[in-house]
């Protein structure tokens, strides 16, 4: 049989599920009321049974000792582009019809970069060539599953926005320009284009709502009715007017995320987070009576000109206007340390450790509404927690082992035996490459020995 890296990587480590198992002898980080919990943690079924500072162990669990050691709940990243062949339909400027869902590749070595980061959840999001983009997709990182493995089902469905320069200039080989070679533009090429965009496609999206709604009308008095040609386009924009679906939209600037809001407040729908959110330290006011959420970088600016006013403060800024907020990555590399970059928030901002705990947990799981069942170490709740070997918002904190509903997908001891094995099997075949070459000899019409 065939060894690959993912299936020595599973075969290793992986627990069967539903095993019961006690995490024992360690400091837990619960991010709840509970606050920090010197005891243990009671698994079954993947889910979290009872979490105290003594659990009474049932016949045949499997002990985990951390003695030592910290368990956090596992981080969530609430804007991410991995594990997706691809993520831009930049062709036109409303793509709501596609799905992220469709595009997964669970084989992505990035899901295993993550775990070994100790994310265990992400919001795999559309990019922002558009300025409605496609159906997101939130999955739990259960690496060695099949693609329709790991969507999970509870969360809500959403779907991505876009503002500034991406949306108005992607789709343009001229980068937007009037007049600039032969290239055509794909509009909106401006700002305002793209505000017309949202309010012309709600506009349509309403019409198209009320159709289906004449059309239940007739059919409950019992007269025969044609029903409305289905719109894949509209549907989802008529599911955010009714509250069925959440919208993240990518935004830097404070005058667009305004503008935004004034467009959301006069269509009928509510935003529900505004990402990377730059800017969100000098519109938090009007976040919170919007009841928008920000999911941004810690300190990440001046890489473009709408990044030229982002401050490391923002996150802590908007923290204390109570702005629902949290840290994200939008890179398969900064996903990999998500826990410093939420330490990052107490360097810049002053936040305590539980709040900038809560930026990579709790937060982005009420973000994505998904907090009734990850985002915590509570009883009820999956079983999706890390192993770190020192406090996780230390810059010198690595995690140990990764757990997602009570499954073990990474473990950091067994991972450097992997690459052993992984080191020894490629030399293995290298010698029996060299082997046959010798065996067969040079290729038939080349020389045996160099000309002179």
């Amino acid at each position: 049989m065939k060894k690959t890296f993912l299936s020595i990587c599973l075969s290793a480590f992986a627990l069967a599920s539903g095993q019961t198992i006690v995490v024992q002898n360690a400091t837990i980080l619960t991010v709840s009321g509970k606050g920090t919990i010197k005891g243990s943690i009671l698994i079954e079924n993947g889910k979290i049974k009872e979490v105290g500072e003594k659990v009474l162990v049932p016949a045949g669990a499997k002990i985990v000792d951390a003695s030592g050691q910290f368990v956090l709940p596992g981080i969530i990243d609430s804007h991410s582009h991995i594990a997706a062949d691809s993520i831009n339909e930049g062709s036109i400027s409303v793509s709501s019809m596609v799905r992220i869902e469709d595009v997964l590749n669970p084989e992505d070595i990035a899901i295993y970069r993550a775990l070994a980061g100790g994310v265990t959840m992400a919001n795999i999001l559309h990019g922002s060539a558009n300025a409605i983009g496609g159906q997101s997709s939130v999955v739990k990182l259960r690496w060695g599953k099949s693609a329709e493995e790991m969507p999970f089902d509870k969360a809500p469905p959403s779907i991505k926005f876009a503002l500034g320069e991406n949306p108005k200039r992607s789709g343009n080989p001229s980068g937007g320009r009037v007049g600039a070679g032969n290239a055509p533009l794909r509009y909106p090429a401006t700002r305002m284009g793209i505000e017309d965009v949202y309010i012309e496609a709600f506009t349509r999206a309403k019409e198209y709502q009320q159709s289906w709604k004449d059309y239940e009308a007739l059919k409950a008095k019992g007269e025969v009715a044609m029903p409305p040609r289905r719109d894949l386009q509209l549907e989802p924009l008529v599911e955010i007017l009714e509250g069925k679906r959440l919208v993240h939209t990518h935004a830097y600037r404070s005058d667009e995320i305004l503008m935004m809001i004034r467009v959301a407040d006069q269509v009928g729908f509510k935003i529900t987070t505004f990402q990377h959110i730059l800017e969100g330290y000098k519109v938090a006011k009007e976040m919170v009576q919007h009841g928008v959420a920000g999911a941004g970088f810690s300190d990440w600016w001046a890489y473009k000109i709408e990044a030229y006013d982002a401050i490391p403060y923002n996150m802590a800024l908007m923290t204390r206007k109570g702005v629902l907020s949290g840290v994200n990555s939008d890179s398969a590399e900064t996903m990999r340390r998500l826990n410093t970059e939420a330490a990052k928030a107490m360097k810049y901002g002053g936040l305590t450790e539980e709040e900038a705990l809560r930026l990579i947990t709790i937060n982005p799981a009420m973000q994505i509404k998904v907090d009734k069942w990850v985002g915590s170490i509570e009883v009820g709740k999956d079983a999706d927690f890390v192993i770190w070997d020192k406090h996780p918002l230390s810059s010198y904190a690595r995690a140990q082992q990764v757990y997602i509903d009570g499954i073990k997908y990474f473990d950091r001891d067994e991972d450097a035996n992997n690459h052993v094995k992984m080191e020894a099997a490629k030399k293995a075949l290298e010698d029996k490459l060299r082997q046959e070459q010798r065996r067969q000899g040079p290729p038939a019409g080349l020389p045996t020995r160099r000309p002179q």
